[in-house]
């Protein structure tokens, strides 16, 4: 009687490193997204005045980070130390923008980035899954 429930278990396990990979291409677009809302104002503009933000400026920077660390993610290039790197500044990112406005993640605007910021570190041990450039040539889940 167990043997339906194990395999269906086994099945749905084994689908978790294509998961990995879906979650880092999700991430990645997202990312990319708010590198170009900050660059470019496209698919909106996000800074407070409806400009675009300064390339040498503190949002400008996080930008540029976003664009290309986000575009790196999502091909599965170099993975684990970019996510690495993502994760720090969205770590920088909450404790400068969003722990001054208030404790609570929920109230001061900082649920975005807490998430990325586990979300990446996860990525950065986890590794980038068989759906990446980083995989190619290795064996799923390695």
């Amino acid at each position: 009687m167990d043997a339906p429930d194990n395999d269906l278990a086994a099945r749905w396990r084994s689908w978790a490193p294509y998961f990995l990979s879906a979650l880092r291409i999700l991430c990645g677009a997202l990312f990319v997204l708010y590198g170009t809302t900050k660059l470019f104002g496209w698919p909106a503009p996000v800074m407070p005045d409806g400009s675009t933000a300064p390339f040498a400026s503190l949002p400008g920077i996080a930008g540029a980070i976003e664009l290309v660390g986000g575009a790196f993610m999502l091909l599965g290039l170099f993975s684990r130390r970019v996510a690495f790197v993502l994760s720090g500044q969205m770590a920088v990112a909450y404790f400068t923008g969003h722990a001054p406005q208030g404790f609570w993640p929920v109230l001061n605007g900082g649920v975005p980035a807490v998430l990325f910021c586990f979300i990446w570190l996860f990525l950065s041990a986890a590794g980038p899954g068989p759906g990446s450039h980083d995989a190619r040539g290795k064996e799923v889940g390695g």
